[in-house]
């Protein structure tokens, strides 16, 4: 099996502890070569200011690419596009642009008066600037606003059509489920790649709360399976097993990239990826 290109998601951290979990994070995982790192925005856009210094940061003295992600909550376009200035002015140029979740208390998201009214828009801008390489989210389970897949199918479509150049998937627990979603967009015209969102369960429960706020298929058996491993005090070996697992079939069904969204924790993550055979790479000064 040729090892898959991997790539990393983190959220800014709002406390010095959480600082040093996240540039540990990093130093365990940067030098697994990814493609790219990406950072969150909170939701309703809480942690902007955050975001961006996160990713000015890692740009700066980490070697990895970073993408910031950028949203449409609670901004007028202008506000949003000199976010993104700023970002080209300090050389960052890929961006993950999102409608974004609204804010805690919303129960939809409203756009502002001034603002973008959701994804298409935002990629439609930022496209015209010409100055970044723009990923966006993909739904292989129906998001929560959407009636069926086909509906986040067609609403992906738009996105690339507006000039996003790659999707990346919210998690999902089967393969099959991916599968499926990608035949889907291939037979609507897709043909930008859509990259597997991948979340190692570090706590089930954890993990089944916010699946079903983003409307991710739960499957039973996977609940009886964590029911059975949190009795045993076994959850991390079966964490370990089926996120490898998942990995490997989907490489093994043409995918040769995955997004891992860490949740600042990187050892479940560095884990998984040493089992698909992605290693650290070895720079030439050590090995002459």
């Amino acid at each position: 099996m040729t090892p898959p290109t991997v790539s990393f998601e983190f959220f800014p951290p709002k406390s010095l502890e959480a600082s040093f979990r996240l540039w540990d994070t990093l130093g365990v995982l940067a030098p697994l070569d990814p493609q790219f790192v990406s950072v969150t925005y909170g939701a309703g856009g809480t942690t902007r200011a955050l975001t961006h210094d996160a990713v000015k940061t890692i740009h700066k003295n980490y070697g990895v690419s970073v993408a910031a992600h950028l949203t449409c909550v609670d901004a007028t376009r202008e506000e949003t596009l000199e976010i993104a200035e700023s970002y080209a002015e300090a050389g960052v140029t890929e961006i993950v642009a999102l409608r974004g979740d609204p804010p805690r208390g919303q129960g939809r998201f409203t756009p502002h008066a001034q603002g973008f009214a959701g994804s298409v828009e935002l990629v439609e801008a930022l496209a015209k600037t010409g100055k970044f390489t723009l990923r966006v989210g993909a739904y292989p389970d129906p998001h929560p606003e959407a009636a069926t897949m086909q509906d986040c199918v067609d609403h992906l479509k738009r996105k690339i059509d507006a000039g996003a150049t790659s999707a990346i998937t919210q998690f999902f627990f089967e393969a099959e489920t991916f599968f499926r979603f990608r035949d889907a967009c291939a037979a609507s015209g897709i043909t930008a790649p859509v990259i597997p969102g991948i979340l190692p369960i570090n706590s089930w429960k954890g993990v089944r709360k916010f699946a079903e706020a983003c409307g991710t298929v739960i499957p039973a058996w996977l609940d009886e399976a964590y029911d059975k491993a949190i009795r045993d005090d076994r959850e991390r070996l079966l964490s370990t097993a089926l996120c490898t697992e998942l990995c490997a079939e989907l490489v093994d069904g043409g995918v040769d990239a995955l997004h891992f969204y860490t949740l600042n924790t990187p050892d479940l993550t560095r884990e998984v990826c040493a089992a698909l055979g992605v290693a650290p790479r070895v720079e030439l000064s050590e090995v002459a």
